[in-house]
């Protein structure tokens, strides 16, 4: 297995790629070993603040090239960050001293003196010599390097700490199935709080190739601009470039929409990723459609990249076949257990009582919560979240990840969640973009869903709802998926009122 975290503290990347970067000071362009250079100093940085071998840093700040360097000068001098996303999280003496933190970034104005501003980070390797010494860093499979936070039952995040075993794994297992190489692009958007952002970083350092860190915000200006080769993005990120390419293209002509695919994404394109949240059949066959492959998969904070399509292994609605490392089995309850070779971690490093144990095993594997199956070539299918049953009062249990799926199908509706437990007929919460003015179409829309469906999947009542579902109000996961209990308790009252659905 390629040792990927040591090449990053220790290798000299290539001088012939680059990093781009669309951060607070505009669009900056970066040689790879330009960063490298920076990120040295700022490992000699950190020193000079105190910070060892085995130390928590804390960085709360949007995508930006400080974030970046914090991250990699730490994994020169052996350091841990701490990942917080940016708006879920405070930068507080409170939030040092709950995660042991020596010290915290921050892009937020804060009068701890235990905060530190990312603005001032640069102006601070500026005074540092060029050659600052490093003593090269070893990494075990079993030490840490960073830690990432994921929802927790009680509201508290829960913190897991991610090993070197886990992330060399996914990132070789990964270059097996797609070579990235020096003709590569990346083009990555989602918080570097979420791990796997980075990886694509190291993957530039260590395989060479180029890279693009934008914003989720600027990343719909900046792709085209940037003409990347591979797009990493979240099912609700694509089904938005959907919607704007299709919007470009009048009739069903299939050489327009791929010259307005192109003039949204550029002309590179090799293929574009999509996982973290369900991707609807419509959305994938689109980008197919404009001659873009686009490879779902599947994986969690507590297991890294488990599943994935790749070139000559593709099956569209499947996740895909297991990775290099991961072994996979479904209990007598439908859920997926995930068995690595070298696990993220087997417990919980901050969580509420019995959160561990509920999800790690005792023999490390990792029970996803997740309801799946295998078709006969070993392709992964993902058929809801056991939480996602429904139980109706004539006892039927219903799985209404599909159902939801369907609802999405209309132009009108922005997102969705189905729900009826304890009732005698399903209902539908959705953001419509022209709330009630859309009222007509969705109703159509799920009487001609209700025709197709069983008795039991068929929705009896919806509500329609101006406020988003998003991210800052709380309705959807920093992955993009919907929050299903959240949701309802925000709306339960007007559910009283929701409009019955046509027979």
């Amino acid at each position: 297995m390629e040792q990927i975290i040591n090449q990053v503290a220790n290798g000299r990347p290539s001088t012939a790629h680059s990093i781009t970067i669309y951060g607070p000071g505009g669009r900056a362009v970066l040689p790879l070993a330009d960063l490298d250079r920076l990120a040295r100093k700022t490992a000699v940085y950190l020193k000079s603040l105190g910070v060892s071998a085995g130390d928590r840093i804390g960085i709360v700040a949007k995508n930006r090239l400080e974030w970046l360097l914090l991250d990699l000068g730490a994994l020169k001098i052996k350091a841990v960050t701490a990942a917080f996303e940016a708006g879920k999280f405070a930068p507080t003496a409170t939030l040092a001293e709950r995660y042991a933190l020596r010290i915290v970034f921050s892009d937020e104005a804060s009068d701890a003196p235990s905060i530190l501003p990312m603005d001032g980070l640069l102006a601070a390797l500026e005074a540092l010599p060029e050659d600052s010494d490093l003593s090269p860093v070893v990494y075990a499979p079993d030490d840490v390097t960073t830690i990432k936070f994921t929802s927790g039952s009680t509201g508290e995040p829960k913190g897991l700490a991610a090993t070197v075993g886990s992330i060399d794994s996914s990132i070789s297992a990964t270059q097996v199935l797609f070579n990235h190489s020096s003709d590569d692009k990346l083009f990555i958007f989602l918080p570097l709080s979420l791990l796997q952002q980075r990886y694509w970083v190291y993957s530039a350092l260590v395989f060479g190739h180029d890279v693009v860190l934008s914003t989720y915000q600027l990343a719909y200006y900046a792709l085209p601009r940037e003409a990347p080769t591979v797009v990493m993005g979240v099912p609700a990120f694509f089904e938005t470039l959907r919607k704007a390419i299709a919007a470009r293209v009048e009739g069903d002509d299939p050489a327009a929409l791929r010259r307005a695919a192109i003039e949204a994404m550029g002309p590179r394109i090799r293929y574009l990723w999509t996982g973290s949240a369900p991707a609807s059949p419509e959305m994938l066959r689109f980008f197919e459609d404009c001659g873009m492959a686009i490879f779902e998969g599947y994986g969690m904070n507590e297991t890294c990249i488990v599943t994935k399509n790749a070139p000559g292994a593709h099956r569209r609605g499947s996740v895909g076949r297991p990775i290099d490392g991961k072994r996979l089995s479904i209990g007598e309850d439908g859920v997926i257990v995930v068995h690595s070779a070298f696990p993220v971690n087997t417990r919980y490093l901050f969580c509420a009582p019995g959160d561990s144990e509920r999800i790690f095993q005792p023999d490390g594997s990792v029970r996803t919560g997740d309801l799946g199956r295998f078709d006969e070539d070993g392709f992964l299918y993902i058929l809801g979240r056991a939480d996602d049953v429904v139980v109706l009062t004539n006892g039927r249990n219903v799985l209404v990840r599909s159902i939801e799926e369907r609802l999405r199908t209309c132009p009108e509706v922005e997102n969705c969640i189905v729900v009826g437990s304890g009732e005698d007929c399903l209902s539908a919460i959705l953001c419509a973009p022209r709330g009630e003015a859309a009222r007509d179409a969705i109703k159509r829309h799920i009487a001609d869903l209700n025709h197709l469906n069983g008795p039991d999947e068929r929705i009896g009542g919806f509500l329609i709802v101006d406020e988003p579902f998003s991210i800052e109000n709380g309705l959807l996961t920093s992955q993009y998926k919907p929050k299903r209990r959240e949701i309802l308790a925000r709306f339960s009252d007007e559910m009283s009122h929701a409009t019955r659905g046509a027979p």
